[in-house]
């Protein structure tokens, strides 16, 4: 395809949050094109290790217009999550364009244009939804490149069974972490350690086993930062304890306060704490660099594993896409989220890129309804250049 395609709105990603908005959108009469470069939706998910489930029970995480079926269990596995992604596209009949490689994004009039490696797409509306973990962070760690142990992201792990029998050091005490850190001890990794910079705040994924922690979060979040760390802190002792015997070092902040000020979500424990009540899994300090086959921990102590999985996040790389915008923030994310607007850039959106204690794909769903009746209604108000153009409003769909 070539030229330009004109569609009410485009959207980039096709993740959860980007089919959810087309879906939305469709479900109020607007079309949308949805564009995704990788050969497949939910392509950042088919990349996560085999172990991953959702932290968010099946019944809170279902995307607008179709609930993720029952047969998937509470925890839904990352494979039946995948499975479930393309149902809601063919469900949808969502216009998803594959293998479309999204370069820039312009103000075009009052509208947008995105110009990708299959021409360009006019629309009044533009939608982003990439996501937050688009390409792997990693720390500059001094002696890095020297390091003669096998050196992996996060994002190129798969199972533990690939590391049975080796000493693993796992960097970064984030969910990805702490589930791959319990991973490589249930299949065998002959040592495992967790390094930690910013100490995590720990929760349970169900309380006495029967109720999701996500239903608590639902309640604290109407609450005040204060009174949510005090009664949630209170919880942790009971079911937890307090973490310094578990080798944890005590959070620095209440588990609310470090989501919101921080952006650090706490660790769902799926194991972990098991884990390390056991012995199985130790804690060292944060790693400080690299001198051939040691690793240098904060403190002045050194070790020598086998295996570093730096579990050390993502960035949304957003720059070269709308740096040009003035709609980042100084860490690179978006200055406006779900239906609201930077004034500066009318009718530009942007969907999964928060990490709200209450779920990540609950309120994709909820910002998918707000945007599509936003959209709705700025449509109503405002001729569409249809008429004057003689252009077709959207193409066949995928």
């Amino acid at each position: 395809m070539t030229g330009e395609t004109r569609t009410k709105v485009t959207i980039i990603g096709a993740g959860p949050g980007g089919l959810a908005a087309a879906a939305a959108l469709k479900g109020v009469g607007i079309p949308a094109i949805v564009l995704e470069r990788a050969l497949s939706v939910g392509a950042s998910w088919r990349k996560h290790y085999e172990r991953l489930h959702l932290h968010t029970a099946r019944w809170l995480s279902g995307l607008p217009g179709l609930a993720i079926p029952r047969r998937a269990g509470t925890w839904v596995s990352r494979d039946d999550f995948i499975r479930y992604l393309e149902k809601y596209a063919h469900h949808h009949r969502l216009d998803v364009r594959l293998d479309t490689d999204v370069q820039r994004l312009e103000r075009q009039g009052a509208g947008w244009c995105v110009a990708t490696s299959k021409g360009s797409f006019a629309s009044s509306s533009v939608v982003v939804a990439t996501g937050q973990n688009r390409v792997p962070l990693l720390p500059e760690w001094p002696g890095r490149g020297g390091f003669t142990g096998r050196f992996l992201h996060s994002s190129e792990y798969r199972s533990g069974t690939e590391h049975r029998g080796r000493d693993v050091l796992v960097v970064g005490a984030g969910n990805s972490g702490a589930e791959i850190a319990v991973d490589l001890m249930e299949q065998g990794a002959s040592r495992v350690r967790l390094a930690i910079r910013r100490p995590p705040n720990v929760v349970l994924r169900t309380i006495a086993g029967i109720v999701p922690a996500q239903l608590v979060s639902l309640a604290l979040s109407k609450l005040p930062l204060a009174v949510a760390d005090a009664l949630a802190r209170a919880t942790a002792r009971i079911t937890i304890g307090d973490p310094r015997k578990l080798g944890l070092p005590a959070p620095e902040r209440g588990i609310y306060t470090q989501m919101v000020r921080d952006r650090q979500i706490p660790i769902i424990d799926v194991g972990l704490v098991a884990a390390l009540r056991a012995g199985h899994i130790g804690v060292v300090p944060a790693v400080e660099g690299f001198d051939g086959p040691s690793v240098r921990l904060r403190g002045g102590a050194s070790i020598e594993p086998d295996v570093v999985v730096a579990a050390t996040g993502f960035v949304p790389s957003l720059e070269p896409l709308l740096g040009h915008l003035g709609v980042l923030d100084g860490d690179g994310l978006p200055r406006c989220h779900g239906a609201s607007e930077v004034a500066e850039a009318p009718g530009l959106h942007f969907i999964g890129f928060s990490n709200p204690p209450t779920g990540n794909l609950r309120e994709m769903g909820i910002d998918a309804r707000r945007i599509a009746l936003l959209v709705r209604a700025r449509e109503a108000r405002r001729p569409h250049p249809r008429a004057a153009r003689g252009a077709p409003l959207s193409g066949p769909s995928a």
